[in-house]
């Protein structure tokens, strides 16, 4: 997979790319993430890449001439199934959008600053718009690491167990059941003795009747949009 980023100010971007499992994906050639600098294409002999906006208000609008100049240079290269600008105004991002850019073999991601960019990008060269929640940011760099974090870890080979990503929250519509590790008694707290016991199939019938619990009483909202069957019945 690819994942192009077209941004203003690349260097925030950078640290988050050089650990973690990031940075494994990219060594182990599993994805390729490159990050383009929008003051490499601009005309302007200043490097500008904002102006104000027509008719006036606060604030200051990225050009179309630079990311319209980049996004034709990378087409060239290769053919795109996402051309996607973050920004509050677009579609919530969530597990299944996560699941289906997982799938693709090459994406754009377009990070907004500042007031954001020229409309006319918006209408003519961008296939999709996602916001990761209902708040600005200063742009939208921290935003396209959300996505990208999510989407490359559920690409093969990525995570050491490739059944890790499928327990996750979420990717079934349901959160997560509670998880303990070693030791199985700390100052007197316990460990849920069905984890202990060795019996799989019972351990699996207690943690989804637990993540059902849980998204019951942390986000009812879910509830409604699980496909699964209740925790009577899952026991």
């Amino acid at each position: 997979m690819r994942v192009d980023v077209i941004t203003c100010v690349p260097f925030l971007l950078e640290s988050p790319l050089q650990h973690s499992i990031l940075q494994r994906a990219q060594e182990k050639g599993i994805v390729t993430i490159a990050i383009h600098d929008l003051r490499d294409f601009t005309n302007d002999k200043h490097r500008q890449v904002d102006d104000y906006p027509f008719g006036g208000g606060p604030g200051m609008l990225l050009k179309i001439e630079p990311i319209v100049n980049c996004l034709r240079h990378l087409q060239k290269e290769r053919t795109y199934e996402e051309i996607i600008y973050l920004t509050p105004e677009g579609e919530t991002f969530n597990q299944k959008i996560a699941n289906y850019l997982s799938g693709c073999q090459n994406i754009i991601l377009l990070c907004g600053h500042y007031k954001g960019v020229d409309q006319r990008v918006r209408d003519h060269f961008i296939t999709r718009e996602l916001s990761i929640g209902d708040y600005v940011l200063s742009g939208g760099e921290l935003a396209a690491m959300v996505v990208i974090d999510a989407v490359i870890r559920l690409l093969p080979g990525v995570l050491g167990d490739e059944t890790s990503a499928l327990l996750d929250s979420h990717q079934d519509y349901l959160l997560e059941p509670p998880m303990y590790t070693r030791p199985a008694v700390f100052e007197n707290l316990k460990v849920p003795e069905i984890l202990l016991s060795g019996n799989f199939a019972q351990i699996d019938a207690w943690r989804d009747e637990q993540a059902w619990l849980k998204t019951q009483a942390r986000r009812p909202d879910l509830v409604t949009k699980f496909e699964g069957i209740s925790p009577t019945d899952a026991s």
